[in-house]
């Protein structure tokens, strides 16, 4: 079973870490991180509307900050979960020769919706929206990762 998931989206402000957020809260037993694919936000905290809506729901993700992903992060994590398919080819360009660590899409564990992706709230502005399907796909995350083999 996995022990050590990513989760990656774009900048690494909105989704990723309110992905992270919401799932280290539900299953406190694994242990996260989340990256961007991209390097805009490199240090910086989450987004300050999206750290405003996870505290309405009791979540804090104030300590952390963007980073980069990078091909080391296939040997760090045993499951990376991206955003959507934008991201999902991105991080596959860069995986390493002979790499077996599984990327999966969030939305595979949304059982309750269509969605084939995680909307960005960041041009959306529907950060509710974003977090209520982040949450049905952390909790199918969960799910699936305490189902036995």
């Amino acid at each position: 079973m996995p022990q050590k998931i990513l989760f990656v989206c774009l900048g690494n402000i909105c989704r990723s870490p309110a992905a992270e957020g919401v799932f280290r809260d539900l299953a406190p037993e694994f242990t996260t991180d989340s990256a961007g694919t991209s390097d805009w936000h490199v240090g910086e905290p989450p987004y300050g509307a999206m750290q405003t809506a996870l505290r309405g729901r009791g979540v804090d993700i104030s300590d952390l900050r963007a980073r980069q992903f990078t091909p080391s992060d296939y040997d760090r994590f045993d499951l990376i979960i991206v955003m959507d398919t934008d991201n999902h080819f991105k991080v596959e360009t860069l995986r390493p020769t002979g790499c077996q660590t599984p990327v999966r899409l969030f939305t595979d564990y949304a059982a309750a919706t269509q969605a084939d992706h995680v909307p960005d709230p960041y041009y959306t502005r529907d950060f509710d929206g974003c977090l209520d399907l982040i949450a049905q796909c952390a909790t199918g995350l969960k799910q699936a990762l305490d189902a036995p083999d």
